[in-house]
């Protein structure tokens, strides 16, 4: 399903919150010995939008029809997706994990510790209902 949001896009304000800059993710991931990728799944649709925006999110297909989550398009879905995941995982970020908008990155300098970190991790997503791909 594609939804054309250009109107929406137009009159939203722009969101300016920083995308983390990949090179200092790199670079604070160096002396890390054991890593796990995650990769969220379906990210900005497990965004539920309030209940006054999803109006403005309607579209007709055989009905009447609006978003109850966040979909694909709408000019601030990136920043609106990093900032809530910098919130979740604040204690984290730059200890245990980095992240990239729907990418996560699980890292521990020692392998006796990932275990720890891992599950510190997952507890969080599961707390939110956030899911990850397998």
């Amino acid at each position: 399903m594609c939804t054309d949001f250009t109107n929406l896009n137009k009159a939203c304000p722009k969101d300016y919150f920083p995308l983390p800059c990949l090179g200092r993710l790199v670079d604070r991931s160096a002396r890390y010995e054991v890593f796990d990728f995650l990769e969220a799944s379906r990210g900005y649709h497990q965004i539920l939008l309030e209940q006054e925006d999803q109006e403005k999110t309607i579209f007709i297909k055989y009905g009447l029809y609006c978003w109850t989550m966040m979909p694909f398009g709408l000019k601030n879905a990136g920043a609106t997706y990093q900032r809530m995941v910098n919130s979740i995982f604040s204690d984290q970020i730059g200890r245990n994990m980095e992240i990239y908008v729907d990418d996560m990155l699980v890292k521990s300098e020692r392998q006796e510790e990932h275990l720890g970190n891992r599950e510190e991790t997952l507890m969080k997503l599961k707390e939110r209902h956030l899911r990850i791909n397998p």
